[in-house]
């Protein structure tokens, strides 16, 4: 039975030669190559040396194997080129046949692929089914993979079948790229979420072309953060709990504070402001994991987080609880001077008044100090109301803040039931509070701050957030909120 032996054939000789303690390397009937390392002879490591060569036993004069024929081209230009905006691929790679061309570039086919360079460098390379999604700093664009586009003489574009590894370059319509930011990418189902810096846009890419997500109440806001990133971070992620694209603003200069908000698609609009501050973001099955760095005086090196886990207090992120507040705008009856009298809220207990400010009244007649005109620009406001539990007072004129320190919970049996509240008062399952004026003196008025109730201005801006007594960690709800005012008389 015949038998297949495979035989190699190289160019070259390996020739081997082991030293000792006090021997310099010799070869036979040749010194070789002398260009050796220089070490101490008695290192053991570097006992084994090695040339090679063409000449059979490295001798002088003996029989030597060709190299036969050289096919080469000589390079006017040989220096290097960073091609920015073009594409290479190599042979195919197929582990169930064996074939690994990863390292084949034949400059006989046609492997390369560029894009306009006016749109600056290529960022990122996404693959979605069939086609390659080419980001640019200043395009979209997208390209087929294993067949092409064919023009019919109206225009209309018609795929076909090919053996181009890339097709035809279409862009998207709109001047949108990714600026120098692919960190910022993040995806789910057939929707690409990304940033563009250098616009001030943030961008969403799906089946119906590119939409600037960040125009849905966040034009001024993103136009301020993204002008101060300079050189920093722009990490995107998407949120599989929630369904959320996650979005990191982190500036390259420390003192400027990271943002880090979420982009509802059921509510079209940017929902949560966060605490947290990730170096990458990713979602896995049901879950949202995020890594360092983490939050405000942490290391770097927080590792990877879980979010949502129901044994993690809520507001706490890489071991920080944080408290969470909302903020808003009360403006019933517009271009109506008004009087707010009380702050009322429907939902969990545990929600407290940080600050409910009117707006600002304006400089009067320059240079004047009389009555009804006001040389200063001046607003009213209102002290801290505290939430219910905290605001109770006992029979001895005793806050509970001041009594104890602990969480408030229905077990609570150390305390005498309240029976005045300084801050929100229940009655059916709605918290109400009365407005009492804490606004410094102003040019012209008689009565001011506390022996005032209310708060004058057209509209009041009001920030509300969770205590640290009511259930520590607990979900607590905000459904709604009012105020009670009266049309102001002056």
């Amino acid at each position: 039975m015949a038998a297949t032996i495979e035989i190699k054939f190289f160019n070259s000789f390996i020739l081997r030669k082991t030293l000792d303690a006090s021997s310099e390397p010799q070869w036979n009937g040749s010194q070789g190559d002398q260009t050796y390392p220089k070490i101490s002879p008695n290192d053991p490591q570097m006992h084994n040396w090695a040339i090679e060569e063409a000449r059979i036993r490295g001798g002088f004069n003996n029989a030597y194997v060709g190299q036969g024929v050289k096919a080469y081209l000589v390079e006017e230009s040989p220096n290097a080129s960073n091609r920015i905006n073009s594409m290479i691929y190599s042979g195919i790679f197929n582990s169930r046949t064996g074939v690994n061309d990863t390292n084949v570039f034949s400059v006989g086919e046609d492997i390369t692929k560029s894009v306009d360079p006016a749109n600056g460098s290529i960022q990122k390379l996404y693959a979605e089914d069939t086609w390659l999604i080419i980001f640019q700093e200043k395009k979209v664009n997208r390209a087929p993979i294993d067949k092409d586009v064919i023009y019919t003489a109206e225009g209309t574009p018609n795929v076909t079948a090919s053996n181009k590894v890339i097709g035809t370059v279409q862009p998207f319509a709109g001047n949108f790229g990714i600026s120098k930011n692919p960190e910022s990418f993040a995806v789910y189902g057939r929707r690409k979420y990304f940033t563009d810096k250098d616009r001030n846009a943030v961008m969403r890419l799906s089946q119906d072309g590119l939409t600037e997500i960040s125009n849905y109440g966040m034009i001024d806001f993103f136009r301020d953060q993204f002008s101060a990133v300079g050189n920093g971070k722009l990490t995107g992620g998407w949120d599989i709990y929630n369904k959320q694209y996650v979005l990191s603003i982190q500036p390259s200069d420390t003192n400027i504070t990271y943002k880090t908000l979420s982009f509802d698609e059921q509510v079209q609009g940017w929902t949560s402001l966060y605490t947290y501050k990730p170096g990458m973001m990713l979602s896995l099955k049901n879950k949202f994991y995020t890594t360092g760095p983490s939050a405000v005086g942490l290391t770097d090196s927080a590792g990877l987080y879980q979010h949502y886990i129901s044994s993690q207090p809520r507001g706490t992120f890489y071991g920080v609880n944080n408290k969470a507040s909302i903020e808003f705008i009360f403006n019933p009856s517009v271009s109506v001077s008004k009087v707010f009298k009380t702050i009322n809220y429907e939902g969990s207990n545990g929600w407290q008044v940080d600050s409910f400010i009117s707006d600002l009244t304006g400089i009067g007649y320059p240079n004047t100090d009389f009555e009804g005109y006001s040389t200063v620009n001046t607003q009213d406001t209102t002290g801290f109301i505290y939430s219910y539990n905290e605001g109770a007072y006992d029979n001895f004129g005793n806050t509970f803040t001041n009594t104890s320190t602990s969480p408030i919970t229905a077990n609570t049996t150390a305390l005498i039931p309240p029976l005045n509240y300084a801050g929100f008062d229940r009655k059916e399952n709605k918290y109400m509070a009365n407005l009492v004026n804490n606004s410094a003196v102003s040019p012209g008025e008689v009565i001011w701050g506390t022996q005032m109730t209310g708060i004058k201005g057209y509209y009041a801006t009001v920030k509300t957030s969770t205590d640290t007594l009511t259930d520590p960690g607990g979900m607590k709800e905000l459904f709604a909120a009012s105020s009670d005012y009266v049309e102001s008389s002056y």
